[in-house]
């Protein structure tokens, strides 16, 4: 984020004053007050601009944990701009050729030593002004309980570089070292191996670039929405690369609209199931961390993830955005929930995913294999074609309160197995929303796609009743992707306001009877009972008859040449 120049002059301001010593809001408010004739609320956005702009951080006051205490950080740290310029050059680097892992990953690890080398410095300045000798200070700021992660002096940033011929050795031995000494970040580095990936001599010198890209940026002092921001547009930027693959990327507005519908508060647990790198429960926590500061210590966040790689992807990612507590399993969430409360599955008060759409291959016989089958499907097996409705059962029975999914619009109608599935959980008034999502939101598939907001307490107000939102309609071109739309804020909002109101507007959103539903086969195709406006074209009846009519002699007109023309031949 740039600052605004106005800002950027009371940034400027508050540093000539304060230099990086700390200082209260009062502080600042005088100041700007005296300076710029700044109110207080004023001043609460310019210190936010400042800090997600990465020059500010802040801390809670010992003595009121009510109070923040702030200090500036110089403007020649990098930017979110700075950081997406490095990245963007990486993914030059590496085009189609290497994995983007590659590219997470030393973003990890230089991240890890620069913060090391840090809170190394500022250990050793602080012991030494309490009069410790520096040889002393120095080999105590070594112990790992100043560190955010252990980590031995030989695989620092500099040290693995040194030697340009031996790369690859000394990286595959630090993250085996580092895993070994960190005991959260084991499996994190499991799908990675540099010495057989830079038998290619290609990679190898793409390998050999990256590590000098980054040699030339200082990661210590970068804010964790910066650095996080930096992690998620490399996702982003391979999305359509990827969704080939069959790896499936969620759009982050279609994850804010879905987090802000469900808004998650301090106190409550948020699980999702199908985790994928992580997305679902760094906007969970940023959407509670922006409403209620500090009381997001205490959402608690859980996820569970098939594939070895994306499970390390997710657990860097939540760590770069300075989640450490998250609890994040490895397995098959169908099959074997890995996450327990005794000998139970843990029950949530908020579950929410995208979990992947139509997937084959779990029909009743299969699911019958797997654990706590009978509790979690209650209302029935899908067909082996699409788990669909296998998702959403599970997901119903991990939550206390509130489901939402993202899944394939046809999950709404297809008939058979799904039908029966889709009648009980109706029949059980679970279902208070559904909404359509416009066309070409997603990278891996041009459908449309639609949110299912399941609630298990109700509103009086909203019992035995669906509010259907037709959004298909509510979109911008993506500025990137050419063929892809995005969700824009006001399109969000628009969407939200219409689910927390329950409010009825023509075209775009309807309260839907469950009489109504069940004359329809229990069929919740939002189409059938909201459909969008069409504006009519206005037509002039007597322009357009002219204009027939004129059309009508030009073609006798032709109609003559033509007949002139075969004559002349003859």
């Amino acid at each position: 984020m740039t600052l605004k120049p106005w800002i950027a002059r009371r940034y400027e301001y508050l540093l000539e004053h304060f230099g990086e010593e700390e200082f209260g809001r009062e502080d600042a408010y005088k100041l700007l007050k005296d300076k710029f004739g700044d109110e207080i609320e004023e001043v609460s956005r310019i210190l936010s601009d400042i800090k997600k702009a990465g020059l500010l951080k802040e801390r809670v006051d010992i003595e009121d944990k009510r109070v923040k205490i702030y200090h500036l950080v110089r403007g020649e740290e990098f930017t979110r701009g700075d950081l997406e310029s490095i990245m963007k050059r990486a993914a030059d680097l590496i085009r189609t050729r290497v994995d983007y892992k590659y590219i997470l990953i030393l973003l990890f690890l230089k991240r890890m030593s620069d913060k090391w080398v840090e809170e190394y410095r500022k250990k050793v300045a602080e012991l030494i002004s309490q009069g410790i000798p520096k040889e002393i200070a120095e080999q105590e700021a070594r112990n790992p309980d100043y560190h955010s992660f252990a980590l031995s002096e030989e695989f620092l940033w500099d040290e693995i570089r040194k030697d340009v011929n031996k790369l690859p050795e000394k990286l595959s031995n630090a993250i085996k070292k580092i895993s070994e000494s960190n005991p959260e970040l084991r499996g994190i580095f499991d799908t990675v191996e540099f010495i057989s990936f830079t038998l290619n001599r290609e990679n190898l010198s793409i390998l050999h670039q990256l590590v000098e890209l980054f040699s030339g940026i200082d990661l210590s002092g970068v804010s964790s929405d910066i650095l996080g921001d930096a992690y998620e547009w490399v996702l982003r930027y391979f999305a359509p690369q990827k969704a080939k693959e069959g790896e499936v990327y969620t759009p982050r507005e279609v994850i804010r609209l879905l987090v802000r519908i469900v808004a998650p508060k301090p106190g409550d647990s948020v699980y999702d199931p199908a985790v994928g790198s992580g997305g679902m429960l760094i906007e969970s926590y940023r959407y509670v961390r922006e409403r209620y500061g500090d009381e997001v210590k205490k959402l608690f966040l859980y996820g569970q993830e098939q594939n070895q790689t994306t499970y390390g992807l997710c657990r860097m990612n939540l760590i770069i955005h300075d989640i450490n507590s998250a609890e994040i399993a490895l397995g098959d969430s169908l099959l074997y929930p890995k996450i327990l409360d005794g000998a139970k599955p843990r029950k949530f008060d908020i579950v929410i995913a995208n979990p992947p759409w139509n997937q084959d291959g779990y029909a009743e016989e299969r699911l019958k294999m797997g654990e706590f089958w009978s509790e979690r499907f209650e209302f029935g097996f899908p067909t082996k074609q699409s788990a669909d409705w296998a998702w959403i059962q599970h997901m119903l029975y991990s939550s206390r309160k509130m489901v939402g999914v993202v899944i394939d619009n046809g999950a709404l109608f297809r008939g058979g197995r799904e039908k029966k599935i889709r009648a009980k959980i109706l029949n059980e008034d679970w279902i208070e929303s559904v909404i359509l999502l416009p066309e070409k939101l997603f990278y891996n598939t041009g459908a449309p796609g639609a949110i299912i907001i399941f609630n298990k307490s109700k509103d009086e107000a909203r019992k035995k009743k669906v509010l259907f939102i037709n959004a298909s309609q509510e979109y911008e071109k993506h500025p990137d992707v050419k063929k892809l739309n995005i969700l824009s804020e006001k399109n969000i909002e628009r969407i939200v306001e219409a689910y927390r109101e329950f409010s009825e507007e023509k075209g775009f959103s309807r309260v839907v009877s469950h009489e109504e539903i069940k004359e329809n086969d229990y069929n919740l195709n939002v189409t059938l009972y909201v459909f969008p406006e069409v504006e009519e074209e206005e037509i002039d009846v007597d322009a357009e008859w002219n204009e027939i009519k004129k059309i009508n002699e030009e073609m006798k007109e032709v109609d003559a040449r033509i007949e002139e023309y075969l004559r002349v031949i003859k």
